[in-house]
């Protein structure tokens, strides 16, 4: 059975709009090019992991001050550029720094204890504008949220900031957290480090863009529909979806509604891999358990396997050859490095990805509420908005939404009430076929987005790109987005490593082998 003659029209329309949307924006939003080039990396402090500065702050060969103001130094060295930080708070990171340094003057106990009780101690973190940091801005790029502080820290923060981090800042997102590209009316534009005329992702596009640009070390990331995964790619750095329900999502804007809680993931954002575990034993809390993350993974014992491509879904693009490439040198260097077998494999629902994702995304949660509408959320605090006469505003430049926002909206009045019985059978099918074949020793490689780093504004023509890492938050699967060096153009190329349901360990453990073999971060300076 395939999809309905309404379905397969409605995915045309959807199609045909977004082209319009992208052509009208071309129209009457022109933008100058932008040939500057981030600086280099020129202190040696930006090049070491959290895990390697931590342990050097723990044996005073280096003060959480140096670090710290280094860090401090990189942001405002490149931030003009980048417009990744809409927000810091510099002087109250150097003074947490200096009390970590006094504190660490002071330890009787050892290093040992020091590293026990806080891992992360004296080491910056940035973090998404949309996770509450205390006294900090929580806007999501919403002009109506304009001067919305936070008032507490999201559990995540939290923790963080109990094991030690120290954070410098809230990084930008694209409006209400709804797009793949960091931009809104309110903070403005992020730019990609390896292009600024290219886009950073989203909604953690700021975050990625900080991390690309060696302005930060560590950040917290939130994931829907690849929200870490995606700025993680396109900035060249490492990032994990959790399994859902292990980290928190409290204290977070837009809340989420629905069944969307189930989809939605918070995870560490990272240069190096061998932070990710770290950062997610932290994060995760009391839950921490459930990964079994100090659990050795052995890469010879995991069953591999790769899907070069979601089957031919009219409504993304054909994977980039250089993708496929380098997805193809990733199985060759496994099974002459490891002895592995990789086996490569097909789902036939993994065509229908973006119609999945849509559909689940709009499920009513267990008492029959329906999810919030985006239109009430662009609205807030007041009523709805009216996605057409927003067009209208926006085409004589009064909106005060994004083009992305906007189409978004209008595409939810697209919205059929009933789910298709053949998306529900398919997400069902699909779901059976890809836990079976996992289990709990099996990873999977798969494309985190068809192409190379498109221009800003580029995705509003090809908005259903994104399922490529959306079918795995609505599959509820841990997934680590690592890098693979650069393209010929010189942008950074990348892979999903999936796995079962509470196998973080695997894909984590796979990152690190993949940053041995194919040199992960790259400085986007020396490009």
């Amino acid at each position: 059975m395939a999809l309905s003659r309404l379905e397969r029209a409605q995915a045309w329309l959807l199609t045909a709009l977004m082209g319009v949307l992208f052509a009208l924006f071309r129209l009457l939003s022109p933008r100058r090019p932008d040939t500057r080039k981030l600086p280099p990396v020129s202190s040696p402090l930006l090049t070491l992991s959290a895990t390697q500065l931590a342990q050097k702050i723990r044996r005073r060969e280096l003060s959480s001050v140096e670090v710290v103001q280094a860090y401090i130094d990189r942001i405002q060295e490149v931030n003009p550029l980048l417009n990744a930080v809409v927000k810091d708070r510099f002087a109250a990171a150097l003074q947490e720094a200096a009390q970590v340094d006094k504190l660490i003057e002071e330890e009787t106990g050892g290093e040992e204890v020091l590293e026990d009780r806080l891992p992360l101690l004296g080491v910056p973190l940035s973090v998404k504008e949309a996770v509450a940091l205390q006294g900090m801005p929580q806007t999501t790029g919403l002009l109506s949220r304009r001067g919305v502080l936070s008032t507490v820290d999201a559990p995540p923060v939290a923790l963080l900031k109990r094991a030690g981090a120290i954070p410098l800042g809230v990084t930008n997102t694209s409006e209400l957290c709804m797009w793949l590209e960091s931009h809104n009316h309110l903070c403005g534009i992020t730019n990609n480090p390896y292009d600024l005329e290219r886009i950073p992702g989203g909604s953690s596009g700021g975050e990625g863009s900080i991390l690309g640009g060696a302005g930060a070390v560590i950040g917290i990331g939130t994931d829907i529909g690849g929200s870490i995964r995606l700025p993680c790619f396109f900035n060249g750095v490492f990032g994990h979806k959790t399994t859902p329900g292990v980290v928190s999502n409290e204290n977070q804007y837009p809340p989420t509604s629905g069944r969307q809680d189930d989809y939605l993931s918070t995870g560490p954002m990272c240069r190096y891999a061998e932070d990710l575990v770290p950062m997610l034993k932290i994060m995760a809390g009391p839950n921490a358990h459930m990964l079994s993350l100090s659990t050795r993974v052995d890469l010879k014992k995991v069953r591999f396997f790769t899907v070069p491509h979601d089957g031919g879904s009219p409504l993304t693009s054909p994977i980039n050859k250089q993708l496929i490439q380098i997805q193809r040198k990733v199985v060759e260097r496994l099974e002459a490095d490891l002895g592995v077998q990789v086996q490569e494999v097909a789902f036939p629902g993994l065509r229908y990805s973006f119609q999945i994702w849509d559909t689940y995304m709009g499920l009513p949660d267990k008492e029959g509420k329906p999810p919030q509408q985006f239109a009430e959320l662009m609205g807030e605090p007041g009523r709805p908005v009216w996605p057409l006469w927003e067009l209208v505003k926006w085409m004589m430049g009064k909106s005060e939404h994004t083009m992305a926002a906007i189409g978004l909206a209008l595409v939810e009045m697209a919205h059929v009430s009933k789910p298709s019985p053949f998306v529900l059978q398919q997400k069902e099918k699909l779901q059976k076929e890809v836990e079976e074949l996992l289990g709990t020793d099996g990873v999977l490689l798969y494309p985190t987005h068809p192409n190379l780093l498109p221009k800003h504004h580029h995705p509003l023509f090809r908005p259903f790109d994104f399922a490529y890492t959306g079918i795995m938050n609505i599959l509820g699967l841990p997934a680590t987005q690592c890098p693979l060096g650069l393209s010929e153009e010189g942008f950074p190329m990348g892979l999903q490593v999936v796995a079962g349901k509470l196998q973080d360990r695997l894909p984590l453990a796979v990152a690190l082998y993949l940053e041995k073999t194919f040199g992960g971060w790259r400085d986007p300076g020396a490009n």
